[in-house]
């Protein structure tokens, strides 16, 4: 959700922050712009839609030679859409250019403040403010104004801010909302993540909350919250600019499909020692879950998700109450937890705000805390009592897909150990299920095979209006994930409900020619599932089955037969998701849809 990125060093600023913004896309944004320093002035561009646009407008206009500016991608929240509501966002006197992720919650305390004392706001946005409160607190010193303008400010953000009085200089800030800082060699940036400092350096500090950065070509300088000069360590980047790239596909959605395989291997493999989970490099020991009295699970969309099948696999492994809640409610609703609890975060990027207000709440109540996270060094694995990586590698496709097996997986091995630590699994069903887990990135590799068949499905219902995802039990949580990546991608409403559900009201919504995608991967809940996909057939709906079972299409059960790899009925959630990727995508295409950069959507959303 929004980008940021800044840029001083040798070399031209313009074409590097371009460069930046386009490797920020995938976060989400409506519009962009850039403020460069050069003759003693800054120079602005920004427009309403796509990094293209500026990009032409830039080379339009001309004149932009500069080794110093930030640029911006912005996703709307204060003010609609627009080439005034753009960032960088220009102080009072035109001198001060400030970039900003995040919400500043006082901002109309502060904005009557200032039209009090003459300052005029030009944009509908809460930015403008923080760029005249800066002008007002600076008398000479930087650092200082910077100091004395956060003090003012409540809320979340990573503001980058440049001055045309201090040409060569670059400073940031950050509070609840991510920000890293690239060290190169006589240059250096600023940027909300790492693909857009990776093409100059995979050097990068993670600034950490009320931390002050100056950045000069020579150097980098961090502050803390009182203006005192701390050592930050500097971290490198264990991959390539290419792992950032399509790699010759058409979208980093199907190419981060592909990598699914690759993804769970590299969560899992490290993590199993003979055929045992192995998780205190992670923290994650035996007396953590000994004595737990509950646990819960906090994410949102897809984490939340994949904590909605792990709820499933760790109550019947561990047997111990789990509860799976949206990650924004958590907090609002005087959660039952104490000492006695645990909760797991899930969030690929680290920094979903929601979840870590959630994570937050159970820490304030002495609950021990997991996150399940994809990102090293992020806030929540900082914060987190104990972190499990989900190591798979950068996603760049707004919708997840290797992430979301990813954290599969990891729950996956969680359950185990849990089970394993309370006594409720034996050391034969460890062995058993952490079998199981290793043969997953196999067994999803073959689920690949479904891709073909699932493109033909998608050219036949790719005008349908409305979907409806059935299924039971780990069938039913693989469905909502199912649901949402349809809505996600190809703009089709879609609803996953409970199958035994259906009947209490929805099914009146069937008719003829109604889309229904049933799973049906569970054996002792398979022949329930039938009866319900057999109710929804009998009213004229169209219906795809996905299983493991070897079955013909029946005109009285379904159209359309999918068939995935056998495996036990706990870890089916990790291969029934892949078909079901595949029709989302392929939905997508055959719709006209922005595949990797749906509208609306961002990647890391960092507000509330």
């Amino acid at each position: 959700m929004c980008g940021i990125v800044g840029y001083v060093g040798k070399e031209q600023a313009v074409p590097v922050l371009l460069q930046g913004l386009y490797k920020l896309e995938y976060r989400g944004y409506d519009s962009a712009g850039i403020a460069v320093i050069g003759n003693d002035c800054l120079k602005l561009v920004k427009t309403k839609g796509r990094i293209k646009n500026l990009d032409d407008k830039i080379a339009q206009q001309g004149g932009m030679e500069s080794t110093c500016g930030i640029g911006h991608t912005r996703w709307a929240t204060h003010g609609c859409p627009s080439d005034i509501n753009a960032h960088p966002h220009l102080s009072k006197s035109g001198r001060v250019a400030i970039v900003h992720n995040g919400i500043i919650e006082n901002y109309l305390d502060i904005k009557q403040m200032l039209q009090s004392k003459g300052y005029e706001m030009k944009s509908q946005t809460d930015t403008e403010v923080v760029a005249h409160l800066f002008e007002m607190n600076n008398h000479g010193d930087l650092l200082q104004a910077l100091l004395d303008t956060v003090k003012e400010v409540r809320g979340s953000y990573a503001l980058g801010i440049v001055s045309a009085d201090h040409p060569q200089q670059i400073l940031c800030t950050k509070r609840d909302n991510p920000l890293i800082i690239g060290v190169g060699e006589g240059e250096n940036m600023i940027a909300s993540d790492i693909p857009a400092i990776i093409a100059k350096t995979k050097r990068y500090i993670v600034l950490g909350d009320n931390e002050i950065a100056k950045l000069t070509p020579e150097g980098v300088t961090v502050y803390n919250a009182y203006g005192q000069k701390i050592e930050k360590e500097i971290q490198t980047v264990d991959w390539d600019i290419s792992s950032a790239e399509k790699g010759g596909y058409e979208h980093f959605m199907i190419k981060e499909i592909m990598e699914q395989p690759k993804a769970i291997r590299d969560t899992v493999s490290p993590r199993i020692d003979k055929l045992l989970p192995n998780l205190e490099e992670s923290g994650l020991t035996d007396d953590i879950f000994r004595n737990i009295r509950n646990i819960h699970i906090v994410g949102c969309g897809s984490a939340l998700h994949t904590g909605l099948v792990g709820r499933e696999v760790i109550e019947r492994f561990a047997r111990v109450p789990v509860v799976a809640t949206i990650a924004s409610e958590f907090r609002y609703r005087q959660p039952i937890i104490g000492p006695e609890d645990l909760c797991i975060a899930i969030s690929q990027s680290g920094e979903t705000a929601d979840t870590l207000a959630a994570m937050r709440e159970a820490k304030k109540h002495g609950a021990k805390t997991i996150a399940v996270v994809n990102v090293v060094s992020s806030t929540a694995a900082r914060e987190a009592d104990s972190v499990l990586y989900t190591w798979a590698g950068p996603e760049i496709a707004v919708a997840t897909t290797k992430a979301y097996s990813a954290q599969l997986s990891a729950l996956y091995l969680i359950a185990v150990k849990a089970g394993l630590a309370r006594g409720t699994l034996t050391v034969e069903q460890a062995n058993h299920y952490c079998e199981q887990i290793l043969a997953l990135p196999d067994l999803v590799k073959e689920a690949l095979g479904t891709q073909k068949e699932i493109q033909y499905l998608a050219s036949k219902f790719s005008n349908k209006q409305s979907a409806f995802f059935l299924g039971r039990g780990i069938d039913f949580a693989a469905a909502q994930e199912a649901s949402l990546k349809l809505k996600e991608i190809s703009y089709i409403h879609s609803e996953a409900y409970a199958a035994g559900e259906l009947k209490h009201g929805t099914i009146s919504l069937i008719e003829e020619g109604t889309l229904v995608v049933a799973l049906a991967t569970d054996p002792v809940l398979y022949e329930k599932t039938l009866s319900n996909i057999k109710s929804v057939k009998a009213r004229g709906a169209s219906v795809i089955l996905i299983t493991d079972e070897e079955i013909a299409p029946d005109p009285e059960i379904c159209d359309y037969v999918v068939k995935i790899p056998e495996c036990d009925p706990f870890f089916s959630a990790s291969l029934s998701i892949i078909p079901m990727q595949f029709l989302s995508y392929y939905m997508g295409i055959y719709r006209g849809c922005d595949i990797d950069k749906p509208r609306n959507l961002a990647k890391s959303v960092t507000v509330e």
